[in-house]
C-alpha cells in the first residue's frame, strides 16, 4: 500500500478539478441526465484505462525504474513538467484566461441536445486533449512501473488508481442513481458552489500542487 502514498498527490490533484465535476452535475440536470452522465464518465474512464495499458508497456518495456530504486530520471521529468503546468494554470486563472485542460464553453451549451453516444465519445475526446490530465497520467504510470509489480498487478494498482482518482465525478451518479428527487436540489447546490468558486479553488489548487510536483521533480533530478 505505500505506493498509494507515492501515488495520493496525483489523485488528489486529478480529483479536485471543478470543470470536471461542474460538467458532470450539469449533465445530471439534463433530460435523461443520469445515462448522459455516466456515458460521458464511461468516456474518461476508458480513455484512462487505455492510458495506462499502452504506456504501461511501454514504460515497462523501456525499464523506466526499478524496484526501490526511488523515482526515474523519467517520472522525475515528468513531475516537474506537471508542475510546471499547473503553476501555469494558477497564472492564467488569476488573470482570467481559459482553462486548456477544461472543455470548451461550446461543448458545455450542447449538453441538453446530446445524446448519451455523444456523450460518450466526448468524454474521451476531453481527456483526451488535456495537457495536465496526460502528465497526471504519465507520472502516475511511472511511478507504478517503478514498483515491484508483475504486469497484471501494475494494471490492477492503475485501474484502483482510476477509480479514486474519479470518485468526485462518480459519486455525483451514485446520489443521483439511489436518491434522484433528493438529491437535486443537493447537486444543484453543488453545481452553484463550485461554478461560483471555480476560479478560487483551480488556482489554490494549481498553486499547492505545483509547487509540490515541481519541487518532487527537482529533487528526484538533481538531490
Amino acid at each position: 500500500m505505500n505506493i498509494f502514498w507515492d501515488l495520493l498527490p496525483m489523485i488528489l490533484g486529478t480529483a479536485l478539478a471543478p470543470a470536471w465535476i461542474i460538467i458532470v452535475l450539469l449533465i445530471l440536470r439534463s433530460d435523461n441526465g443520469l445515462v448522459k452522465a455516466t456515458a460521458f464518465v464511461a468516456g474518461t474512464t476508458i480513455v484512462r484505462l487505455l492510458q495506462g495499458l499502452i504506456f504501461g508497456h511501454i514504460f515497462r518495456s523501456s525499464e523506466v525504474g526499478e524496484a526501490g530504486s526511488g523515482p526515474s530520471v523519467i517520472v522525475s521529468v515528468l513531475l516537474a513538467v506537471l508542475g510546471i503546468l499547473l503553476l501555469i494554470s494558477a497564472v492564467k486563472k488569476l488573470l482570467k484566461e481559459d482553462d486548456l485542460d477544461a472543455p470548451p464553453p461550446k461543448w458545455m451549451s450542447r449538453f441538453d441536445r446530446a445524446t448519451a453516444l455523444s456523450l460518450l465519445g466526448l468524454g474521451a475526446l476531453s481527456t483526451l486533449i488535456a495537457p495536465k490530465l496526460w502528465v497526471f497520467t504519465l507520472s502516475a504510470i511511472g511511478v507504478i512501473s517503478s514498483a515491484d509489480f508483475n504486469p497484471s498487478e501494475e494494471f490492477q494498482t492503475f485501474l484502483l488508481y482510476t477509480l479514486i482518482a474519479q470518485a468526485l465525478i462518480i459519486l455525483p451518479l451514485v446520489i443521483y442513481a439511489v436518491t434522484p428527487r433528493q438529491s437535486a436540489s443537493l447537486l444543484q447546490s453543488a453545481s452553484d458552489w463550485l461554478m461560483r468558486y471555480n476560479s478560487q479553488i483551480t488556482i489554490i489548487v494549481s498553486f499547492i500542487f505545483g509547487s509540490f510536483f515541481l519541487w518532487k521533480g527537482i529533487s528526484g533530478l538533481f538531490l
